[in-house]
């Protein structure tokens, strides 16, 4: 339980600048290991993961998923009459759900003794945190450790038409807007006015096809919408195995998606009848589309602004992020009583930031705790769904590895012809003398959750046949990972 006292006369053992999807499990954490801990946030708690980014992102994924399976009811002998969107209530459900999860962490720092503060922090040395409050005055908090979990802001792209845009800002700001009405008003987006749109746009061009291009562009066509994604890179996304790309391009290109690789964008001007005109170079050629709205998707940048990190030695550049704070393996900065999380190191993932934050807390309380990102999935929440763990294999033969690959299709399985959703595949690579699974990577049916076993596997260094050999349940989803692995060894059961 919580202590009741700080050591060393301080107000707090630890103070956590920051309530997101790090800072509230490592307040919580911290807590569990018998500190007085106070967590800082001036947006609601949760963070951009809860209110902004992952919670209202899924939630619309899935009523589009589900409205997706309505619309082929005949698929499953059923009939569906009068399908439709009501708009304001699918907003609203999202806004349930996030505003559920929102309490439930108010909740869990009551039940462990954290005391939460509304406001901003920031740094007045290395053991005292001045917050600011909505009303101007200030609380000084004095403390023996110190974690920073800022989070991020969209990143700003130096691009005529969108770069003057007043959409990159913290999180208070952007829960400002949405108190007042005025969020997603404008026709320049980032992810957060996208979960804030308070009508669909007839057209939609999203500049960088990654994690949330691809998310929202799933979600609006879905809903109707005429999307176009712009990606300046050969292929959707750069971070995960090459094959996961050009198949989830193919599948998004089947559901009305248009894309566009290669595709550097010039600039965003007024267009014709209040939509704006996006200006793009592709194959030595100069291309305009209109836009009802831009949706920027070229992802976020560590929030470090007003910390005061300068003032007390706190070194900012770091391998991940030239802008994100420089930790070592226990989270520490720079200044060894003040630790940093999640994106504002350059993370980028909200179960990253997660196991970082407990980490923190771990090494605060004084045991001996380092973080690994060997086993840290990486997740897509498009119909069908990406998960990726471990090595790619363009990056397994980079490593030197004598690389041996295994795949298998999920329109081969019961389970996947049972719930009319075959698109996609499971790729194993393997190191080929012992068997060692260096990276899984699947597109496909319920892929987020299947990777799991694989991200064990790989914590556990399992080799191939240890998998080959764990019995899985028939029929399942499952099935195909089991199935991977043995094609990795040229013994699959069921691939044709």
């Amino acid at each position: 339980m919580a202590a009741t006292t700080a050591e060393n006369g301080k107000d707090f053992d630890v103070v956590v600048i920051g309530g997101g999807p790090g800072g509230y499990p490592c307040a919580i954490r911290a807590a569990q290991l018998g500190k007085k801990v106070a967590c800082i946030e001036n947006d609601n708690l949760g963070g951009t993961c809860l209110n902004w980014g992952c919670i209202p992102t899924k939630t619309m994924i899935g009523s589009v998923a589900a409205l997706y399976t309505i619309k082929h009811a005949k698929d499953f002998g059923l009939t569906a009459d009068n399908v439709g969107i009501d708009f304001p209530a699918l907003m609203a459900r999202k806004e349930k759900v996030v505003k559920t999860l929102v309490g439930g962490v108010g909740f869990l720092f009551k039940k462990h003794g954290v005391t939460a503060i509304e406001g901003i922090g920031t740094l007045k040395d290395a053991n005292t945190v001045e917050v600011i409050k909505a009303d101007g005055s200030t609380q000084m908090l004095t403390t023996n450790n110190i974690v920073v979990a800022t989070g991020s802001v969209p990143a700003k792209l130096p691009i005529p038409g969108i770069d003057d845009a007043d959409i990159y800002t913290p999180n208070w700001d952007v829960k400002a807007k949405f108190a007042a009405g005025t969020l997603a008003t404008g026709k320049i987006w980032t992810s957060n006015e996208a979960v804030s749109a308070k009508q669909i746009p007839e057209e939609l061009v999203v500049i960088g096809g990654g994690v949330i291009g691809c998310e929202f562009a799933y979600t609006y066509n879905g809903l109707g919408t005429k999307v176009t994604i712009l990606e300046f890179l050969p292929r959707l996304f750069a971070t995960m195995d090459i094959d996961l790309s050009t198949e989830l391009e193919k599948v998004l290109k089947n559901q009305g998606v248009t894309i566009r690789t290669n595709a550097k964008v010039t600039g965003v001007t007024e267009g014709e009848n209040g939509k704006k005109s996006v200006t793009f170079e592709r194959d030595g050629k100069s291309e305009t589309i209109p836009a009802d709205v831009v949706l920027v998707a070229t992802g976020r940048v560590p929030f470090t602004n007003g910390l005061n990190l300068d003032k007390v030695g706190v070194t900012i550049g770091a391998p991940k992020n030239k802008r994100a704070i420089a930790v070592n393996e226990k989270m520490q900065t720079s200044v060894p009583n003040i630790y940093a999380i999640g994106d504002v190191i350059g993370s980028g993932l909200a179960h990253t930031a997660t196991a970082e934050g407990l980490v923190a807390a771990e090494n605060i309380a004084g045991h001996h705790s380092t973080m690994s990102y060997k086993a840290n999935p990486a997740c897509i929440y498009t119909e069908p769904e990406v998960a990726s763990v471990g090595l790619s294999e363009a990056e397994a033969r980079e490593k030197g590895h004598d690389v041996k690959v295994g795949t298998f299709t999920f329109r081969n399985l019961g389970k996947a012809m049972a719930i009319n959703e075959r698109d996609g595949f499971v790729k194993v690579v393997a190191e080929n003398k012992y068997g060692e699974i260096l990276g899984v990577h699947i597109i496909g049916p319920h892929a987020t959750d299947i990777i799991h076993e694989a991200v064990v596997s790989i914590q556990l260094e399992n080799t191939v046949e240890e998998l080959m050999r764990t019995i899985h349940a028939h029929p399942s989803l499952a099935e195909a990972l089991g199935q991977a692995n043995e094609d990795v060894r040229g013994m699959a059961i069921d691939k044709g």
